[in-house]
């Protein structure tokens, strides 16, 4: 008897008296296997630039860093594109600005990268069905609670309109440099 391919790697294998089929179980649950690590695999990547994730803000740490809960985990999220003041009255009221808008609230996250501390440097959307949806970087700019980061501006100038915006109408850090 001659060795035949069944077309899933299955041989007929002439031994002693017997005939059996060796490697048809074997590929099979190598292909399993291999197919069930690949989805496994699949879960455990990291995220990349360009990626969104849906969630709830469960924590506002500060006015350009919240805490996303997508169910699953957590992610620590840095609001890109903005320099938010780290103290003083403007950063408590860019603080409470974010809370009001995102906390407790159903919100997605479309990713840009990671920095340093593994942060995940991200844009941030609301997703409330009563105030629509809005970019927070862009709102914390518009109402003068934040700058523009230098070099930095998205696809159609949204940051740099925001700002001067803000600057025109006196907002915010604005509201002194009107003054003088």
């Amino acid at each position: 008897m001659s060795n035949k391919d069944f077309g899933l790697g299955c041989w007929k294998v002439k031994a002693g008296n017997s005939v059996y089929r060796e490697g048809a179980m074997k590929n099979r649950w190598a292909i399993r296997g291999f197919l069930g690590c690949l989805v496994l695999l699949a879960g455990l990547l990291p995220a990349f630039a360009g990626d969104s994730f849906y969630g709830k803000v469960i924590e506002v740490r500060s006015a350009d860093v919240v805490i996303l809960d997508y169910g699953k985990g957590q992610y620590i999220v840095r609001i890109i594109g903005v320099d938010v003041p780290k103290e003083g009255p403007v950063a408590s009221q860019a603080r409470e600005f974010v809370a009001k808008l995102v906390l407790g609230k159903n919100a997605r996250m479309r990713l840009e990268g990671r920095n340093k501390n593994g942060e995940m440097a991200s844009r941030l959307f609301t997703d409330d069905p009563e105030t629509g949806i809005k970019e927070v970087g862009v709102e914390l700019v518009k109402a003068g609670l934040a700058r523009r980061q230098t070099n930095y501006d998205y696809k159609y100038g949204e940051l740099s309109k925001a700002e001067e915006e803000a600057r025109k109408a006196g907002r915010g850090l604005w509201a002194q440099t009107q003054r003088n």
